[in-house]
C-alpha cells in the first residue's frame, strides 16, 4: 500500500497540452494505478486510450496497463509532426 502522500507527475505534450490547458500536474497515487486509469481520471478523452497516444513512464515507452509507483513521471504523447 502506498503512503497517503504518494504522488506521480503527469506530463502532456503538443495537442494534448493545448486541449487540456495544462502541461504538468502532480496527482495523488491511487492503488492500483495505471496510465489508462490516470487517462480516465483526468478526463483526457474517454474511457480508452486512443491508439495514436503513446505512454511513457520515467522517459521510457510503456503499455497503458503498466502499474505506476510513487514518484513516477507519466507522459502522454500524441503524434507529433515536424521537420
Amino acid at each position: 500500500m502506498q503512503p497517503p502522500s504518494a504522488t506521480i507527475e503527469v506530463l502532456l505534450f503538443a495537442a494534448l497540452r493545448e486541449q487540456a490547458g495544462w502541461a504538468r500536474r502532480r496527482l495523488p497515487l491511487k492503488e492500483p494505478c495505471t496510465p489508462l486509469q490516470c487517462w480516465k481520471d483526468l478526463q483526457l478523452g474517454g474511457d480508452t486510450l486512443p491508439a495514436e497516444i503513446r505512454v511513457a513512464i520515467n522517459q521510457r515507452f510503456a503499455a497503458a496497463d503498466t502499474p505506476l509507483i510513487a514518484g513516477d513521471e507519466l507522459a502522454f504523447l500524441p503524434p507529433i509532426s515536424g521537420g
